[in-house]
């Protein structure tokens, strides 16, 4: 009897700590945000990316802290048609501002995107050039609380490689 009741508990215990895990990874994929990250190092790494891959710089500042950080990540995984968009012209890159890392030496590479709010995106060339940065309350739906994925979408269509691109408008 003893041995089963053994058996039983360590079980149960390895239930619990399977569940426990479980939650915990889940909850790591709800915190898209690395305030440990090396975000420079990071930063490098998709500008070479872009460059290679002839693509633009997505960079969305902001933290786990922050709700409209959040939808807007939600929303840009979620919705096909903005997914799609940043599948095929940007290397998106998620940088933290926070008060555990405020990435202060980015903040400053990137000529301070903080001042306009969280989110903040900036858009970079393939060479590290800053094109744009974007204040997020201008994408924003009218009347939902939330973000228009129309007025995502016309953004990131404005500044991918092609919009940029003076061939684009040139006669044939």
């Amino acid at each position: 009897m003893g041995c089963k009741l053994v058996k039983m508990k360590t079980i149960l215990i390895s239930i619990f700590f399977l569940l426990s895990s479980i939650l915990v990874f889940s909850q790591d994929q709800a915190k898209p945000y690395n305030p440990t990250a090396d975000a420079k190092a990071y930063l490098q790494k998709a500008i070479l990316a872009a460059n290679a891959q002839n693509k633009h710089v997505l960079i969305q500042i902001g933290g786990n802290w922050c709700s409209w950080c959040l939808r807007f990540h939600a929303m840009a995984i979620s919705a096909k048609k903005v997914d799609s968009l940043i599948r095929a012209d940007y290397v998106y890159l998620m940088i933290n501002y926070s008060k555990e890392n405020k990435n202060m030496d980015v903040m400053k590479q990137l000529e301070y995107p903080n001042r306009f709010g969280f989110p903040v995106f900036v858009i970079l060339d393939g060479k590290g050039k800053r094109l744009h940065t974007q204040d997020s309350g201008l994408l924003e739906h009218a009347t939902v609380k939330g973000y228009d994925t129309t007025k995502v979408v016309t953004f990131l269509k404005q500044w991918n490689v092609k919009a940029l691109d003076p061939m684009t408008y040139t006669e044939k």
